[in-house]
């Protein structure tokens, strides 16, 4: 069983910064949007389930060698009204750019990194969805 952990420290009310074993920060605040200059702990599970995803569809296209010329993952979750505000779902909307790939090989690759080999994802219990799409550069 692989442990994993980060210490978060406070910096000011709303400021806080996580640190891993290794060093490796992230600066985290809970200010209202017009004074944000870091994402809020909600921002980063969608960085987290996103970029978690990610990995893998980008080397599972380069493995099957094709190129890879442009990605993004557009990420939205829709929170419950009470206390706490958690996540009830999860869409990504993967975007790849590339002249060679096809779109029915996209989303199967988007399925797989999803729903097989993402740790954030299973770790969460929001609904999760996802769609792809393979636009030419």
């Amino acid at each position: 069983m692989a442990k994993r952990n980060v210490t978060v420290t406070m910096k000011a009310d709303y400021e806080y910064e996580a640190v891993n074993p290794q060093g490796n920060k992230v600066q985290i605040d809970m200010y209202d949007p017009e004074k944000k200059q870091h994402q809020s702990p909600m921002d980063l599970v969608l960085s987290a389930v996103a970029s978690c995803a990610s990995v893998d569809a980008v080397l599972m296209m380069k493995k099957k060698r094709k190129q890879v010329e442009g990605f993004k993952v557009e990420t939205e979750g829709d929170r419950n009204d009470g206390i706490p505000a958690f996540y009830k779902s999860i869409h990504m909307r993967f975007v790849l750019t590339s002249p060679d790939a096809t779109e029915e090989e996209f989303a199967k690759v988007v399925k797989l990194s999803v729903d097989k080999y993402c740790s954030v994802s299973a770790s969460l219990s929001a609904e999760i969805s996802y769609s792809s799409e393979v636009i030419r550069p």
